[in-house]
């Protein structure tokens, strides 16, 4: 017979209950929701994980590693701290030989039942897959559908980029550098932000990068004009974080003050006692612009100007997979359209 879901009691619990007897195997445990549709949604993955022989898992070896110990291994190695906090008290003392597809699904709609596909990848699929390859456990973990998202390859032309990295630059010198390195190197805003000084390495004009979305360690070469302002920028710095902010540290702030300023519109500096219309943004052309903007103009641009390929573009490590490096295929169109001058034309009409 079918697993069954049994109503919150008032008083009793507040969440759904799975329980029932499915191929010999008895289940009597909380679904940890109070909503149907995802406690449904757990039932029917356990029916599965029980037909796989999954359910109920194996018992921990003594020497059985856990989820918050692979977790905290990873963040010390300098994996991604920003979902960990969620993901650890979720799974605790999970061994993490006992967590598979099933129960990364089953995080992914506890923790983020509201959410879209593309912030439950980002969120759980993506930081637990990190975890648990860190800790040498190899599995492949199915995404889920639309894990991807709708996919972004807008660009900043060449005048809007440098006036945007000219106005950073007046407010605060760092954060102008921070600007130029992103464009230039194709990094992700949390791929510069753990970057330091003894990565740097000016005289092979690299910077190594250890961690990333991919938990793919890599090298970036330095483009010879961003090289020899980020020595200047050095100074006599060898050690410690190249951008000296704080995690969040106001950043988002300064670039919309930058992109405003580019726009011809004076802004403020924000404070502790501001209304909620005093932190309202005004209109602007430039409103799409992000961080993550500056790597997609990065890649844009290696294709455009640089001429690199689809394959160039995934040798430089910036993408595991070639399909998200196709996206940026389309810029090459305009330079595929001037053949259009030399199909066949129709004789010209005679007198």
């Amino acid at each position: 017979m079918p697993l069954k879901l049994v109503p919150p009691r008032k008083g009793k619990s507040p969440n759904y209950t799975i329980r029932g007897t499915y191929l010999g195997v008895s289940v009597d445990r909380s679904a940890r929701t109070a909503k149907k549709a995802v406690a449904e949604q757990q039932r029917k993955q356990l029916e599965g994980q029980i037909e796989r022989g999954e359910y109920p898992p194996r018992a921990p070896a003594p020497d059985a590693i856990t989820f918050i110990a692979a977790a905290v291994a990873y963040m010390r190695a300098g994996g991604e701290r920003e979902t960990m906090a969620k993901l650890i008290s979720y799974f605790r003392e999970t061994p993490i030989e006992n967590i598979g597809q099933g129960e990364i699904d089953a995080a992914a709609l506890d923790l983020y039942p509201d959410a879209t596909p593309a912030t439950r990848n980002r969120k759980v699929y993506t930081p637990v897959s990190a975890v648990l390859h860190h800790a040498g456990r190899d599995i492949q973990i199915r995404r889920p559908k639309g894990a991807k998202g709708k996919i972004v390859t807008d660009f900043l032309s060449v005048e809007d980029a440098f006036a945007i990295i000219a106005a950073a630059d007046r407010e605060d010198p760092a954060f102008g550098m921070l600007l130029r390195f992103l464009l230039y190197t194709g990094c992700r805003i949390s791929e510069a932000m753990a970057l330091r000084w003894e990565q740097v390495a000016f005289d092979l004009g690299v910077a190594y990068i250890a961690t990333s979305k991919n938990d793919d360690p890599r090298t970036v070469l330095l483009q010879a004009e961003l090289r020899r302002e980020m020595r200047a920028f050095a100074g006599d710095r060898a050690s410690g974080p190249v951008f000296p902010f704080h995690r969040g540290g106001g950043l988002k702030d300064r670039l919309t003050r930058a992109k405003l300023s580019v726009c011809g519109i004076t802004s403020k500096k924000r404070h502790g006692g501001e209304t909620k219309a005093d932190r309202r943004i005004p209109p602007h052309r430039l409103s799409w612009v992000g961080f993550h903007t500056f790597c997609h103009t990065w890649a844009t641009w290696m294709r455009r100007y640089a001429g690199i390929d689809l394959q160039g573009l995934v040798a430089t490590g910036r993408w595991r997979d070639p399909r998200s490096a196709a996206r940026y295929a389309h810029v090459a169109a305009r330079e595929e359209w001037t053949r259009v001058e030399r199909l066949p034309r129709k004789a010209p009409r005679s007198g």
